[in-house]
């Protein structure tokens, strides 16, 4: 039986950049970085979540670099997320909009790669 999501792949073209800015402008901690063909293998995880992110590109998939991404993340207080974010340094695409539905706010990476965090 599928009990969860392991992780799932945010594709780079420099895995350094990447760790740095997942690790220290977003908070995100290092589960594994180890050799994995010509690239490393860097599963970073979230501080209290079980689902993990690959900093990985598989080879012929580097047309994926730079395009809005399609997971989600979520954030119990999403304008204390976008001050945090601001204040380090990450790119945001404006201000949380609020919606009848809920709140959402998009970021990049140093990649182009476009993340949308909202409320639960």
């Amino acid at each position: 039986m599928i009990r969860g999501v392991k992780f799932v792949s945010i594709p780079t073209r420099d895995q350094d950049r990447a760790l740095d800015f997942w690790t220290t402008k977003v908070g995100f901690q290092i589960a594994t970085d180890q050799p994995f063909g010509a690239q490393r293998w860097i599963e970073l995880r979230i501080p209290g979540a079980d689902t993990r992110f690959v900093l990985f590109t598989p080879p012929g998939h580097e047309d994926r670099i730079g395009g809005f991404t399609n997971l989600a993340f979520w954030s119990d207080d999403l304008d204390a997320t976008y001050e945090r974010l601001t204040a380090a340094g990450v790119e945001t695409l404006g201000p949380p909009k609020k919606e009848s539905w809920g709140s959402s706010l998009l970021f990049r990476d140093p990649d182009g790669n476009t993340f949308v965090i909202s409320t639960k």
